[in-house]
Formats: structure tokens, sequence, C-alpha cells
């Protein structure tokens, strides 16, 4: 059965989300007081996590293989589109930091002073500027994510 990569996407994180699951369990049936039985038998548990790990193993595999040769619109791979997206959350993240320290954002502070016997704080980059290419980032993201569901929604994955 020929599976897209959206849909195996889907599952890896369906498959993620049932190894941490197992995981607990496992944790709390890994000791047991004297005389008594845990709760759920932990070699079952772990037989079960040890196929889901396999499975987890082949669909990663795969999705990054399909990844590596797939090309997007734009011609880039798919890999260096999500490495683009991965860069660019970065970068957005950097210019956020910088326009809320210059503006005081979060902290109460402001750029002024009470009175002249104060430290006066003043900008040293220019809001509107990092605004406009945290902005410019934005849309390219946007642009990007959209490109990248395309292919996800589209694209076989290799078998």
């Amino acid at each position: 059965m020929c599976m897209i990569v959206g849909e195996a996407l889907n599952r890896r994180a369906d498959v993620q989300k049932r190894v941490a699951q197992l995981e607990s369990r496992v944790a709390a049936c890994a000791l047991a007081q004297e005389g008594e039985e845990p709760p759920e038998n932990p070699d079952e548990l772990l037989a079960e996590l040890d196929g889901l790990c396999d499975e987890l193993e082949d669909l990663i595999a795969r999705i990054n293989q399909t990844n590596a040769t797939a090309r997007l619109a734009s011609g880039e791979t798919v890999t260096a589109g999500l490495a683009r997206r991965d860069v660019i959350g970065m970068r957005q993240g950097a210019l956020r930091a910088a326009i809320n320290a210059a503006t005081g954002r979060g902290l109460g502070l402001g750029v002024s002073r009470y009175s002249r016997s104060e430290i006066r704080m003043v900008r040293q980059v220019r809001v509107g500027e990092l605004q406009s290419r945290l902005d410019g980032l934005a849309k390219e993201r946007r642009e990007l994510d959209n490109s990248l569901q395309q292919h996800n929604w589209q694209a076989n994955l290799i078998e």
C-alpha cells in the first residue's frame, strides 16, 4: 500500500506519542512491592515498545529519504526547505527578542528616564526596520510552509 508523506508524518506523531505513553507505563511497572503484581505485564509492554520503535525508525528513514530526493516548486529539495524554515524561525526569534528588548516589552521598561539623575537608555536598533524584516520573514515562512504542506499531501513516501 502506497502512503503519502502527510500520512507518514501523522503516523510518526502517533507512534511517538504511543512510545512516550508506553515509557511511562513501563516505568510504573518496573517496581512492585514484594508479593504484589505490577499493574501491567512489563514484558508485554516492552515488546510493544520494541515494535513501535522499529516502526518509528522505518518511518523516519523513509520520510527523510523522500524529503532528500523530492523537490518543491522552487526547485530546492524538501530537506533544504525544512532547513530554511528552521533558520527562518531562528531569525524571527532573534528579531523578536531585539524588538522586545528595544521597546521594553514584557519588562515594564521604557526608553526614558524619570529624572535627570537617572541613566537614560537609548535604543541602538531601528525597531521599524527590524519589524519590517520580521514581517518579510513571516511572509517567507508562510509561503514555504504552504509549499511544504502541498508536498506532504501530494508526494508518495519512498518504499
